[in-house]
């Protein structure tokens, strides 16, 4: 199924080799987006499943622009060509940015080296403001555009020590994406964070927690794309949010559709 909704819109989406960044770029081109992806993994991970070569297969049958932007986006020289290399790509400016791609690592504080912390920051915080101000010119020169950041709970909650860091991090991305919010107030641009209430059992989150879990626990990831999705073509009047999936889908009023855009069996 191809709908019309994004037709006519170039759309980059990170971490999009496997998990939520792969559900909502399948997502976006079902409803006519032209769509640049971007992750390290270019054809196989050593224990991982997904791919970009996998995620641009499924999304070429919608029938529209896919770019395969392979970047390490720890690495400030990599991910500095990932907006250039998608314009290029898909033939213009950048409409919508999906800032998914998450560096989780999970560890005791007392022991937690620098470089991990380096990393993840890289990742959480300065790739997706890196990218958000490569983007944002054009935006605002078009008077329009959609930046829409993953987040996570853990910014807010501290039950589980190990994942201080990365909470952290988290945090750290939901004030930015406030703080341009509020700079870029006025101009057409919307800038949003959007955080599952559950656990999304992507592949990597299977991964490191799926045992631990309880099904009332997990999310369905068709319920956490809806919601990024409705953030990437939101009014203009709802920016600067922290948002929490399910809550979102409820406020708006949203039915939850298949990763095809047809209707969830």
């Amino acid at each position: 199924m191809t709908g019309e909704r994004f037709r006519g819109r170039r759309v980059l989406v990170t971490g999009a080799s496997r998990g939520i960044g792969a559900a909502t770029a399948t997502r976006l081109a079902a409803e006519g987006a032209d769509v640049a992806i971007v992750a390290r993994t270019v054809s196989a991970h050593d224990h991982l499943p997904g791919s970009l070569a996998e995620t641009a297969a499924r999304l070429a049958r919608f029938g529209g622009r896919v770019a395969a932007v392979p970047a390490d986006l720890s690495d400030e020289t990599a991910r500095a060509t990932v907006v250039p290399r998608a314009v290029e790509a898909l033939g213009g400016p950048i409409d919508v940015l999906v800032n998914n791609a998450a560096a989780a690592i999970h560890a005791p504080l007392r022991g937690f080296p620098l470089r991990r912390r380096r990393v993840t920051f890289e990742v959480n915080v300065h790739a997706p403001l890196d990218l958000a101000q490569a983007v944002a010119g054009p935006m605002v020169e078009r008077g329009e555009g959609w930046i829409v950041n993953v987040s996570s709970a853990s910014a807010r909650l501290a039950a589980d020590p190990t994942m201080s860091v990365y909470g952290a991090s988290k945090a750290a991305l939901n004030r930015i994406t406030q703080g341009l919010a509020l700079e870029l107030a006025g101009t057409g641009v919307r800038v949003n964070t959007i955080e599952p209430r559950a656990a999304v059992m992507s592949e990597g989150a299977a991964a490191l927690v799926g045992a631990t879990l309880r099904e009332d626990q997990v999310e369905p990831m068709e319920t956490m794309v809806e919601a990024v999705v409705a953030l990437a073509d939101c009014p203009a009047d709802l920016t600067g949010r922290t948002c929490v999936s399910l809550d979102l889908v409820a406020e708006l009023g949203l039915t939850v559709r298949a990763l095809d855009g047809g209707p969830l069996r």
